[in-house]
């Protein structure tokens, strides 16, 4: 086992210094996307050696490069086993896609979760990942079976070059993870670099954990889910971390799980989290920060307008422009993770209105990114036997989005 596995991707050139008010949500200029070009995909289940594809993240650099992230797993779909962090690279908005690279080598252990962002003031693509065992299965970590070796630990990485390559994962588990903690995931789906307010530069990452039971639970030996959600994040390009707000309350209500965030045009800091199985009303919850990530304003609660989305990852992205509308990806039947859709708010995130469905075919976690003012990109799972197929990328221009499709 060896947690600092070297990359295997192709050389590149290095990116120039940007300017720190840039604006992180769009890509940098590209080749035109291909006319009548609006779905493609860059994974598919059976192919490059990998059983299946699953987890994808996806980010715009400012060279206009679209880099789309997931899990190759090599012995299934399931979450256990030999898995590489994975990347394709485009250069034409999501119509072709060069070819896969593996990021973080399992090497017959399990990397994943890729939660990838551009430090603003150097150009860098910083991706934090998450790593244990390949032997071990997330039950047996959330129940406490595991060596602190075995278990979930917390890396970064870098590429100064467009992601072509990365360095080797360095590890940052002393930084992200209490004492006592047991399950942890970063995002999954692209991280956040703030672009207004006295945090303008930091990196938030969005992540979740689990924790083990108190002393004494009835809970204590079994796969207790005391899950809550955090943030990490880092004011020098992700060279150094720190925890930010921990949602710690465990109380069986709302169980804060897989959470993405975006920053509002006023500086606040959104947050949206997959509730697993909580007693609270429907099955997605929310927070506000308004220190850039170390606190939150009020504890998470029920979202409303998101009433039909089942217990999944979901994906939230805001808009360019002073009054431009943040963006929610999911399924859209509380039932079944099928139906993938988009969904618009404009009025902080407080409501939601269903803007567009994909289609009605089976569907799961997925990730937003803006292309240019007119157009933004979904990259999401999906297939016709099952949600796990394919890894498909979709156009959407936003003219025709905003207005209901």
């Amino acid at each position: 086992m060896n947690p600092s596995n070297r990359v295997t991707v192709l050389a590149g050139v290095v990116l120039a210094p940007l300017a720190l008010a840039a604006p992180l949500a769009l890509a940098g200029p590209a080749r035109a996307a291909t006319a009548g070009c609006a779905v493609s995909v860059p994974y598919r289940a059976g192919e490059g050696g990998y059983a299946s594809y699953r987890i994808p993240a996806v980010l715009g650099t400012p060279r206009g490069t679209l880099l789309a992230f997931a899990e190759g797993r090599r012995d299934g779909a399931g979450d256990s086993g030999t898995i590489d962090v994975v990347v394709r690279r485009s250069r034409d908005g999501g119509c072709s896609w060069g070819e896969t690279s593996v990021v973080a080598a399992g090497d017959g252990d399990t990397r994943g979760n890729p939660a990838p962002v551009v430090d603003p003031r150097t150009g860098d693509v910083v991706l934090v990942t998450t790593y244990n065992s390949g032997r071990v299965t997330e039950a047996q970590i959330m129940r406490g079976e595991v060596t602190p070796e075995q278990g979930r630990r917390v890396f970064v990485q870098r590429s100064d070059d467009d992601g072509r390559r990365f360095g080797d994962p360095e590890e940052i588990t002393a930084e992200a993870v209490r004492p006592g903690w047991r399950w942890y995931a970063t995002g999954p789906g692209h991280a956040l670099a703030l672009t207004r307010g006295p945090h303008t530069g930091r990196l938030v990452v969005p992540a979740d954990h689990s924790a083990a039971p108190p002393e004494g639970s009835p809970d204590t030996g079994r796969e207790a889910r005391y899950y809550g959600a955090h943030a990490l994040y880092s004011d020098d390009g992700g060279h150094t971390w720190h925890l930010g707000f921990t949602d710690d309350t465990y109380d069986g209500t709302a169980n804060t799980n897989e959470t993405s965030a975006a920053q509002l045009p006023d500086g606040r800091i959104y947050f949206s989290s997959r509730d697993q199985n909580g007693s609270a009303p429907d099955n997605r919850l929310a927070a506000y920060s308004s220190d850039g990530g170390a606190t939150l304003d009020a504890p998470f609660a029920p979202q409303p307008g998101l009433e039909d989305v089942p217990v999944v990852q979901a994906s939230v992205l805001q808009l360019a422009g002073e009054k431009a509308p943040l963006l929610f990806s999911g399924p859209s039947d509380p039932t079944a993770r099928r139906a993938l859709a988009v969904w618009s708010g404009t009025d902080g995130a407080r409501t939601f209105t269903r803007r567009r469905t994909f289609s009605e075919r089976p569907a799961a976690y997925s990730d937003l990114v803006q292309l240019d003012p007119a157009t933004a990109g979904c990259l999401y799972e999906t297939g016709t036997g099952g949600a796990y197929d394919t890894i498909e990328f979709r156009r959407l221009p936003l003219g025709e989005l905003l207005k209901g499709g």
